[in-house]
């Protein structure tokens, strides 16, 4: 079997047999949104209503277990994105905090130097996350 969603294989097999959603829904004892929700990969089948589920749309239990469980997040860009910048900031914030302090007399070489390192971590986790888009 190729690498499928659940969700997109459930919507193959009900569509082959020529049922809408309603009736998968009808005969797995839920809501025809909830299999709007598994078609979408926005949730799945209860772990107990799977042989149901299986026996249903005519295939093995193994063939639905074998099923990649969701696609890959359309948002993942934007998470990354904000995460860059999160790190970006806390490195930023922690040279400013250095230098800020250091000029009011209220720092000590240790805590300059420790805040240093974790804006350089910060920093250096940004960059290993790609390259600006």
């Amino acid at each position: 079997m190729q690498d499928t969603t659940l969700g997109a294989r459930i919507a193959e097999l009900r569509k082959n047999k020529g049922m809408t959603q309603r009736d998968l829904a009808e005969k797995m004892h839920v809501t025809d949104k909830a299999v709007s929700k598994w078609e979408r990969n926005a949730s799945r089948p209860d772990i107990g209503s799977i042989a149901l589920l299986a026996e249903t749309l005519g295939i093995p239990v193994e063939e639905i277990l074998q099923c990649t469980s969701t696609a890959v997040p359309k948002n993942t860009g934007s998470v990354v994105r904000t995460v860059r910048a999160v790190l970006k900031s806390v490195g930023l914030a922690m040279g400013v905090a250095t230098v800020a302090l250091s000029a009011l007399g209220m720092l000590d070489e240790r805590d300059g130097i420790m805040l240093l390192g974790i804006g350089l971590a910060c920093v250096g986790l940004a960059a290993l996350s790609g390259a600006d888009e």
